[in-house]
């Protein structure tokens, strides 16, 4: 028997401040980048405009921030050291509706049982014309020069528990999370200048822009476009599309979404480019993380992560920020406002074409095609346009109503009135040409069909250069739009199932099963508990009726418990939608069928007016265009 385990056990005894402080600093001081956004946070609070953040070592040898806030008075400098004392909140009802970045009130303290801190300070109101300089370790207060505000410095991070030393990293990749916890801080404040130093050098300087401060959405995404561009690049803001929800905030709104989102072209194979504040407070959290993907998903291909920068603004007493040590995660009284909005916000900005909204000027003449003995040979391979703008632009009126059925005879949508047929497959004769119309001019963003290539990409000239269309993707789209459209004008109908699909269930499930018996009859679902361990599955929707009810079922009631009915629907719509693409996919007119000029043209003004058509169901891109400057590269024009 070892010594250990034949030892008596020891007593209870409070632990000595020091190493509480020391345990505190385990939560809140992980790396210098976690000091850095402590300090920042209280910066901010303060009322900076300017921040300087000046690192040695990545931060470890040196941390300095200094900011132009309003200082802390002299008599409570020896308090703002103690652990858990704080100027911005003194009772429950200030914690229940925090609206500062910090106020936990143990972070500086946390820091000095780690470090060398030494706060340097002054404010306006102090008679005397210099500031007071505090240390520490010794508690010894003397006069120093500052202007208002604060300098704290922190050295020698961890001297006192080398053991946390040992776990940093190199000094550029400190350096790195230092300068992320700083641009995080940046996105959310356009209107504070920001500047980091590394050992005598800039790393990164963000200066401060002007925002009219009205409280709309949309006042706050002028500015916020500028700093996305600043601190992000401008990529960023070239390949975002503005998100404000509701367009027109009032005096009952509850939840308000602003900021950018990328469009899907700008996904990236790592989601190192999302952003998601809170309140103006960085955070990671399921509940948005969920909604955004969800937006996503009807264009996004794969695997692939997409970029934004959301901003959501609710009351703070319907937000806990106090649920972790460096306040990174919140929860909400009611996940599913937050949820509703933000997906709705972010799929609105996605949803409208992007063709619709590319500028356009007055299309310009299709060339005469020259006399080509060849030419006629060239036509299994090539289908020419016409050689004229009149020939080319016959009169297009909209849309024509087909009840909802997906229509493969394509120049049936260019021309109202023709033969669509009840079937998926069936395709109407084609149709006579269109009398000669004058070409409106600006009306057409994806210009006017002059070719088909391989019987697969759609040629079209606009003011900008060639259009290439994908012609099966982008009507696969369109077929899909309208049906989920058709679906969406429906509630969902439940279809009994002869014999319950039964299943063994977790407590988790069956508890889940017990509680959101509405919401599953909402759904189009019907589990019932047969008993503690068993579930049975009597009712699934009509659409889903072929698929498996089980893993149906199982699906539902994982994400209820997980987002705790935040958007459990999202699972059945997926199915769904799941069915309703491959549906599309079947309607949608086939590769290497030849078209005519109307029904290519019908193609691409169908694009212009459809939600979502710059992707194809399953995320790939329909069209693409190439501007006459990479035209002229490719022949080396000008050079």
């Amino acid at each position: 028997m070892t010594a250990t385990a034949s030892a008596a056990p020891r007593p209870i005894r409070e632990l000595p401040d020091e190493l509480i402080s020391q345990i505190a600093a385990g939560e809140v001081v992980e790396r210098p980048a976690s000091v850095v956004r402590e300090l920042v946070d209280n910066a901010l609070d303060a009322g900076a405009s300017q921040i300087t953040v000046r690192l040695q070592a990545g931060g470890v040898r040196l941390i300095s921030v200094e900011d132009d806030g309003h200082g802390i008075p002299r008599h409570d400098l020896p308090q703002a050291l103690k652990r858990h004392a704080t100027s911005k909140i003194a009772s429950l009802s200030d914690l229940e509706s925090v609206g500062t970045m910090g106020f936990r009130g143990e972070a500086l303290a946390a820091i000095a049982s780690v470090a060398e801190v030494s706060l340097l300070t002054r404010v306006d109101t102090d008679p005397v014309p210099h500031g007071w300089l505090l240390n520490a370790r010794s508690g010894e207060l003397e006069p120093a020069a500052r202007q208002r505000g604060t300098t704290v410095e922190v050295r020698e991070l961890f001297f006192a528990t080398p053991a946390r030393r040992k776990f940093l990293k190199t000094d550029a990749t400190e350096l790195a999370h230092c300068v992320e916890s700083v641009r995080r801080h940046a996105l959310a404040r356009p209107d504070v200048g920001f500047a980091i130093w590394h050992d005598g050098r800039l790393v990164a300087q963000w200066r401060a822009v002007a925002t009219p401060d009205t409280g709309a959405p949309s006042a706050a995404l002028a500015g916020l476009k500028q700093r996305l561009a600043d601190v992000l690049g401008s990529d960023f803001v070239e390949q975002a599309v503005p998100v404000a929800w509701p367009a027109e905030p009032g005096p009952s709104t509850a939840v308000q979404v602003w900021g950018w989102a990328g469009v899907p072209d700008a996904a990236r194979s790592r989601a190192d480019l999302q952003f998601t504040y809170v309140n103006g407070r960085y955070v990671r959290d399921k509940v948005i993380q969920h909604a955004v993907r969800s937006a996503y998903e009807d264009v996004l291909h794969g695997q692939r992560q997409p970029v934004f920068a959301l901003f959501i603004a609710l009351d703070p007493t319907r937000v806990d920020v106090n649920v972790h040590p460096t306040k990174i995660e919140v929860r909400f009284r009611d996940s599913r406002e937050v949820h509703h909005a933000v997906h709705q916000g972010v799929q609105g900005a996605l949803a409208a074409p992007r063709a619709g909204a590319a500028p356009v000027a007055p299309p310009v003449a299709a060339p005469t095609l020259p006399s080509d003995p060849l030419h006629s040979a060239r036509q299994d391979r090539l289908v020419f346009g016409a050689t004229s703008p009149s020939e080319a632009a016959p009169a297009w009126s909209g849309p024509p109503d087909t009840g909802g059925v997906p229509v493969n005879d394509l120049a049936a949508l260019w021309q109202p009135g023709a033969a669509t047929g009840p079937s998926i497959a069936a395709a109407a004769p084609a149709l006579p040409p269109s009398p000669p119309q004058p070409l409106p001019d600006g009306d057409w963003p994806l210009g006017r069909a002059v070719a088909q290539i391989q019987g697969v990409y759609i040629l079209a000239e606009n003011a900008q250069g060639l259009v290439i269309v994908d012609m099966h993707a982008a009507h696969e789209r369109i077929v899909y739009e309208r049906l989920k459209q058709q679906l969406d004008a429906q509630s969902v109908p439940m279809q009994p199932l002869l014999i319950p699909a039964t299943f063994a269930a977790t407590p988790t499930e069956v508890s889940t099963a017990e509680t959101a018996t509405e919401v599953l009859a909402r759904l189009g679902l019907e589990v019932t508990a047969l008993s503690p361990r068993t579930l049975a599955v009597r009712a699934v929707p009509t659409t889903l009726a072929q698929g498996n009810p089980v893993e149906l079922a199982r699906s539902v009631l994982a994400e209820l418990a997980e987002l705790a009915g935040v958007d459990a629907a999202s699972v059945v719509q997926r199915a769904q939608h799941e069915l309703l693409a491959t549906m599309a996919c079947h309607g949608a007119v086939r590769a290497n069928r030849r078209l005519t000029l109307d029904e290519m043209n019908a193609l691409l003004r169908q694009m212009e007016i459809t939600e979502r058509s710059d992707q194809c169901n399953h995320g790939r891109p329909t069209w693409r265009q190439l501007g006459m400057r990479e035209l002229d590269a490719l022949f080396l024009r000008g050079r």
